[in-house]
């Protein structure tokens, strides 16, 4: 056993804490109205939506993991699922009271309101899903809350230390993530009174995460291979394909789910995601042919991500047709954005900010300019059916959101760096995070064997410590 450290045991301290403490919260019995104020089929939606959201943080992992170089699959795939255990604690602890409790001056929860759940699983249910158990809507709200850290894991990869990634998920999910839910889906958040409208996360998912993807590439600076411009193969292009389905299946809890009932809005939402993510894969496919390259699998994968983050602020708000450009225009967008940033001394290792975070903006902004009331009335008209106010009060809530993720990430991540440093050493950064961080492996290859006198190929995909890399 190595020397002990209480910076290394902290976390180990915290989790502990938090575990004692809950010990002594009290218990009150679970909900039950006698069937007079829930719906029965709003729950079982909510339920299977919350399901679906959550299995896009393996869906991430996999697509993430099959986009970096051999070496730093796991370390890759680890740290968006490991969001799932960091996250859900940190919400039932204080991150739902944060986000959804009781409104100080709009700006953020009362901490108190839901600590440790108090009052979640018997309480009355929130105001704005008025047919399912607070507890539901506690549940459904902290799937988003796990995925978007999740998704800054693409631009620090290869290089980022894992216990720093840890803290990182924890002040980020306090500091940017619960303030910017309270803003824009309380009753009395300050962008929600704006009259800003965000349907499944636009701002509070996809430009977050964006805007902390920039301001960590930054903080980290350029890894080995990119000052040297070494072209870095994908590791597994089926790995990529895989989370992309999973990815896309689970959006439509992502953004149908956001109904928050079994409803009208819920199949209009599910049909727009579906339509935006179909134009958008194919065209960042065909975009990529007309500027002299092949049709590649990689680029429909990740049209069709840019056309599913495009629709999020949009989903429950724009009709099916308009969906279709919107997918359309997003995708080439953030495709252009990749081949300049490519250029560039950005080391965004897996193109976050042009894909999700350019992806939300541009959704939020097309929100501003095709939404109507004709699909949800509590909604607004854009500018495209006459109404130039709202397109407006979108840009000013985009603005905010910009900057204050951007500059807050740039802050924990440089907090962190005092901490500890943020950065592995160049010798584990060659050797691989997974080996150096975690003592595992990823090995993808071919052995040669013989099969009754014939040479046949076969392939090797092994995780396990200490194996060889071929």
């Amino acid at each position: 056993m190595g020397k002990f450290s209480i910076k290394q045991a902290a976390p180990f301290l915290v989790l502990a804490g938090v575990a004692l403490a809950s010990i002594f919260i009290p218990v009150l019995p679970n909900f039950d109205d006698g069937g007079k104020t829930y719906n029965g089929a709003d729950i079982a939606w909510v339920v299977v939506a919350t399901a679906l959201v959550f299995l896009m943080t393996p869906g991430l992992a996999f697509f993430y993991g099959g986009m970096v170089h051999r070496k730093n699959v796991i370390s890759t795939m680890i740290k968006s699922v490991v969001a799932a255990g960091v996250v859900s604690v940190l919400w039932v602890t204080v991150g739902f009271s944060l986000a959804f409790g009781n409104s100080i001056n709009g700006f953020i929860g009362d901490p108190s309101t839901f600590l440790f759940f108090k009052d979640v699983n018997s309480g009355a249910p929130w105001s704005l899903a008025p047919t399912i158990p607070l507890a539901l809507f506690a549940l459904f709200q902290l799937m988003f809350a796990i995925i978007t850290p999740g998704l800054v894991v693409g631009a620090v990869a290869e290089r980022i230390r894992f216990t720093s990634y840890i803290l990182f998920i924890v002040l980020f999910s306090l500091f940017v993530y619960a303030p910017l839910a309270h803003w824009s889906w309380h009753p009395e958040g300050f962008l929600f009174q704006l009259g800003v409208l965000d349907f499944a996360g636009g701002t509070v998912v996809h430009i977050s995460a964006g805007c902390a993807a920039l301001a960590g590439a930054l903080v980290l600076k350029r890894r080995r291979s990119h000052l040297e411009q070494r072209e870095i193969p994908p590791a597994n292009i089926p790995y990529v394909l895989i989370g992309t389905g999973l990815l896309w299946f689970g959006w439509f809890g992502f953004n149908a789910g956001s109904a928050l009932g079994a409803n009208a809005l819920a199949v209009s939402a599910f049909a727009t995601t579906n339509t935006a993510a179909g134009a958008a894969g194919l065209s960042w496919m065909f975009f990529d042919v007309i500027r002299g390259k092949k049709p590649s699998v990689l680029g429909f994968c990740i049209g069709a991500v840019v056309g599913l983050v495009a629709i999020t602020p949009a989903a429950g708000f724009v009709a099916i047709p308009q969906s279709i450009f919107i997918g359309f225009i997003a995708a080439i967008i953030s495709n252009i954005a990749v081949h300049y940033k490519q250029k560039s001394s950005l080391d965004d290792t897996l193109d976050v900010f042009p894909c999700h975070g350019l992806g939300g903006i541009v959704g939020m902004i097309l929100t501003g300019i095709f939404a109507t009331k004709t699909v949800n009335g509590a909604g607004n008209d854009g500018w495209f059916y006459g109404n130039s106010e709202f397109f407006f009060t979108q840009l000013k809530g985009l603005g905010i959101v910009v900057a204050y993720s951007f500059i807050v990430s740039f802050v924990i991540f440089k907090l962190i760096n005092l901490i500890q440093p943020i950065r592995v050493s160049q010798e584990e950064e060659e050797l691989g995070l997974d080996a150096s961080q975690h003592n595992e492996k990823y090995v993808q290859g071919t052995l040669l064997v013989n099969n009754n006198g014939k040479t046949v190929e076969r392939d090797i995909k092994i995780f396990e410590k200490d194996a060889v890399e071929d």
